[in-house]
């Protein structure tokens, strides 16, 4: 019998991974891959075991295989990106994460996001709006896509013109997420947006430290815990991978989300009959079908999960979308999309300390979004057999979703 692999650059992997997650699961849950020069893990319990033990650091350029030190040598040969000019909660242990964490979470509360909501909601019926008597739309394009970045531009203060640069910044950006397999070209491209990103904040920056307005930007200028600051670069740092964050996933989201419930026209009548129901669905749907497919992290010390035995420096990659089908802990339906399951346990916000800080939010706008087109759009349906998708096996999602209604 061959044994499953991890490969996510076969035909169809990105389209729908789940097939080989399932493979993986079943024959293959532990392996080493030599391509990527990690270890690779699916399984529920050993994935969350990855997520929240604190042998486990998320600077990814500490290990020892060649893409750690690509890493390093990007930082030597980009010394002013803001990635590497400052650390980030993405990729800090504590105690740097846990100050660069407890400063912004000041400024970007789930308090904050509950009061959103009603702007939320005007965002998503305009939007709306503007398709409504057309009968057809591409809901990547009219909603997915436009929702966050306006959201995330109301945050942090940004000025409706300059919405436009916002979303090409972060869409180049967050190419560069598949890792070390990204092209030099949209490494270059991402380098471009960074620096146009950062000279628009700075100047931005040092506007708010004059004028302080009721916005994010203003926020995080001003957060402040027990004396520490964030610095001008900090401030950097963390308003790209907010950007970032809260832009692309988000989106993917909304349109995998919408995807999966139309495939499944069942669920969407169980969400019609009972709206209420819209929180459990949205949490099902980062299990079932969620952006994150992956992460990493580095081991501090020996270590042995799952049965492996592993050594300080090596790198394990968690498959979160794996850990989220794993029928050990969802039972044998894990494959099958149940909006009344409320699988409010599942990773595909991480967890531990890394848990997203972004995740009311996201939470927010998928609620909103999809429970007011299933009310306006009765009819709603896809245009398509299958869309085209895009992303990588990182942050996976459909380019377009052609639907009629």
């Amino acid at each position: 019998m061959v044994t499953a692999e991890f490969n996510p650059f076969t035909p169809g992997a990105l389209a729908d991974p789940y097939p080989m997650y399932r493979e993986l699961l079943a024959h293959n849950p532990v392996s080493w891959n030599s391509v990527m020069e990690t270890w690779i893990f699916t399984r529920y319990a050993d994935v969350d075991a990855i997520l929240t033990h604190p042998a486990m650091s998320a600077d990814r350029r500490s290990g020892s295989n060649r893409f750690a030190e690509m890493q390093r040598k990007q930082i030597e040969e980009q010394p002013n990106s803001p990635f590497n000019r400052a650390p980030t909660m993405l990729t800090t242990d504590p105690p740097e994460h846990t100050r660069l964490r407890g400063l912004v979470s000041k400024a970007f509360t789930p308090r904050a996001v509950e009061n959103l909501r009603p702007r939320i909601q005007n965002i998503v019926d305009g939007l709306l709006a503007d398709v409504a008597d057309k009968g057809e739309m591409d809901l990547v394009q009219a909603l997915g896509y436009p929702l966050p970045v306006i959201v995330i531009a109301e945050l942090l203060g940004v000025p409706t013109e300059d919405r436009g640069k916002f979303k090409k910044w972060s869409d180049e950006i967050v190419a560069t997420l598949g890792g070390p397999f990204t092209p030099p070209e949209v490494l270059q491209a991402a380098a471009s947006s960074i620096n146009e990103l950062t000279a628009y904040l700075s100047e931005v920056i040092d506007d708010r430290r004059k004028n302080p307005r009721d916005d994010l930007i203003s926020g995080l200028v001003a957060a402040e815990d027990e004396g520490n600051v964030l610095s001008t670069e900090e401030i950097y740092t963390t308003l790209v991978l907010l950007l970032v964050a809260g832009n692309e996933t988000t989106t993917h989201l909304i349109d995998n989300g919408m995807l999966a419930l139309l495939k499944n026209p069942e669920q969407v009548q169980l969400l019609r009959d009972d709206p209420s129901l819209i929180k459990s669905a949205v949490e099902e749907l980062l299990r079932f079908t969620g952006p994150v497919q992956g992460t990493g992290r580095v081991l501090t010390e020996d270590v042995e999960i799952g049965g492996q035995a592993m050594k300080a420096r090596e790198t394990a990659f968690v498959i979160l979308g794996a850990a989220n089908h794993d029928p050990a802990k969802w039972g044998d339906d894990a494959h099958k999309l149940d909006v009344t399951r409320n699988p409010i346990d599942h990773v595909g916000l991480g967890d531990g300390i890394h848990f997203c800080l972004g995740a009311p939010l996201a939470r927010a706008e998928a609620q909103i979004a999809i429970s007011t087109m299933l009310e306006r759009f009765p009819k709603l349906k896809l245009a398509v057999d299958e869309p085209e998708w895009g992303g990588t096996f990182i942050i996976r999602g459909v380019k377009s979703l052609p639907l009629t209604f």
